[in-house]
């Protein structure tokens, strides 16, 4: 029986690990990059040229990485969300008593709004002339409204008689109350993040828990 000469270990996972691990960097530098672009200058100078430069790497890549310039954008709103803790609205779901989840929507949302907000404020403009990035913060929006949905849910559940038209209005209520434009609208005009915050939960807490 002939003998079977056994090879090298095959070095393929350890490749494969390298190789995702060099392109995580690579999405990191690239979605600096598109931050810092943004930041300067706008969204008209987010290109995927100018990503392609600022990044070090060419056009191919960032197209294998995302796909499209509104992929590259969409990605970095879901960094800037992570980084601004929306990673906690699972807690803020299961909240108790319904009070305090209430409190802990607001305060996800306001600090959500306020960390970044300059570069929000670009992104919102990004999606009010491009239809494709409009559509992806629309999702994000209705996502809010359906978070919106379950805390009046939880807040009024011992409140069977509540007519429907009342449940939806507090509902769009919260969603409107928590939005980044109510909440760039109350900075502008009072000039401080801080009383923007304060506004928000004292205006959120008279219109849906009266009570309290």
């Amino acid at each position: 029986m002939n003998k079977i000469e056994s090879g090298p270990p095959c070095k393929r996972p350890y490749d494969l690990g390298k190789r995702q691990e060099a392109s995580s960097r690579t999405r990191e530098i690239v979605l600096e990059a598109a931050r810092a672009q943004l930041e300067a200058s706008g969204v008209r100078d987010v290109t995927m040229e100018s990503l392609a430069k600022a990044s070090g790497v060419t056009r191919q890549t960032i197209h294998n990485l995302f796909g499209t310039r509104t992929a590259v954008l969409e990605a970095l709103f879901d960094r800037i969300a992570s980084d601004a803790g929306m990673m906690r609205m699972r807690e803020v779901m299961t909240a108790t008593p319904p009070a305090r989840m209430l409190d802990a929507f607001v305060e996800v949302f306001t600090g959500f709004w306020a960390k970044d907000r300059l570069l929000l404020k670009r992104i919102h403009g990004i999606a009010a002339i491009d239809p494709e990035f409009g559509q992806a913060v629309e999702a994000r929006n209705q996502r809010r409204k359906m978070a919106a949905t379950r805390v009046v849910e939880r807040l009024y559940a011992a409140l069977p008689g509540m007519e429907k038209e009342e449940k939806a209005g507090k509902i769009a209520s919260l969603a409107a109350l928590t939005s980044f434009e109510f909440f760039d609208a109350l900075v502008e005009s009072s000039g401080s993040i801080d009383i923007a915050v304060r506004c928000v939960y004292s205006v959120v807490n008279a219109v849906l828990w009266p009570a309290r």
